[in-house]
């Protein structure tokens, strides 16, 4: 009787672990829906020459550690300024979402990279996001940042 109480405590530890991972993973969600996708998108596809698609393209420019923090930089900083994404231009500004706690930023900015569908897109961490946050920047500095990483590195 001891064993089967153990294994279904057990069990039950093992299930709230998932569902842990899945909460966070819908905290990203949510956290999109509420901040990202009336620009963007629910399906993160952006609207063309309006707001550019995000599925498919941030776990690509995060796969760097400087396309890491351009991303995390523009979300606590806002952007502002013409740019090519997905072989459109676009002119317009995003705002900053500095209000938000480190961890939701966290949470969203791995759940836009997820879009993908990619299993190996990158996560972000609160301690990533708390890093940068020391040091903030002007919209413009952003677009900056990213015509500086686009010459390294091509941003899709």
């Amino acid at each position: 009787m001891k064993k089967t109480i153990l294994a279904v405590l057990a069990a039950t530890a093992g299930l709230s672990g998932l569902a842990g991972n899945a909460h966070a993973a819908a905290d990203g969600a949510q956290l999109f829906a509420t901040h990202c996708a009336m620009c963007h998108q629910s399906t993160g596809s952006g609207v063309p020459g309006q707001f550019p698609p995000l599925k498919g393209r941030i776990n690509q420019i995060a796969a760097t550690p400087e396309g890491k923090t351009y991303v995390i930089h523009v979300l606590l900083n806002g952007l502002a300024g013409s740019l090519k994404a997905g072989g459109m231009s676009y002119m317009g500004y995003m705002p900053s979402m500095a209000a938000m706690s480190d961890d939701d930023i966290a949470a969203l900015l791995s759940y836009v990279s997820a879009l993908s569908g990619d299993a190996s897109a990158p996560a972000f961490t609160a301690d990533e996001i708390k890093s940068a946050r020391a040091t903030p920047l002007q919209p413009g500095q952003i677009l900056e940042e990213r015509n500086t990483l686009n010459a390294a590195h091509p941003l899709p």
